[in-house]
């Protein structure tokens, strides 16, 4: 089950850099750091780790990934970073929470659309945080 899961996140990240626009030689790299991201997440979960606690951590893995391959390919972070996230993003949550509103039930509403803006929150932290990592050790490299 797990290798299903990874190499559809890959598959599925490398599509996405297609439709996002992402040079050619790098959709490979690209669905490397979803791949890794999801992998992570999945296993954290597994762990019963709290899905928005897996979600910091592997979006904090996906940003240290894409610096690396920033780095050494000399391409924007911004192609892997926006590549990588992409099966961490609730999209389904926010879909149900949108449908149970349609329905009228806002108690299961308003818990769904929580979760998806605390999972959301978590993957805007993970890339922050690992951005902030990487400039005190460049600065502190100084």
């Amino acid at each position: 089950m797990m290798i299903e899961q990874l190499l559809t996140s890959f598959i599925s990240t490398a599509a996405f850099g297609i439709l996002f626009n992402a040079p050619k030689e790098s959709l490979l790299k690209c669905g490397f750091a979803g791949m890794v991201g999801w992998g992570i997440y999945m296993l954290l979960v597994t762990y019963h780790f709290d899905v928005v606690v897996a979600t910091l951590i592997a979006s904090i893995f996906i940003a240290v990934i894409s610096q690396f391959f920033a780095k050494i390919y000399r391409t924007p972070i911004i192609v892997f970073n926006v590549g990588g996230i992409i099966p961490l993003v609730p999209g389904g949550l926010a879909y149900d929470a949108m449908r149970n509103v349609v329905e009228n039930d806002y108690n299961a509403a308003i818990q769904l659309a929580a979760k998806a803006f605390m999972i959301s929150g978590a993957i805007a932290m993970g890339l922050v945080f690992s951005e902030v990592i990487n400039q005190v050790i460049r600065r502190s490299k100084l």
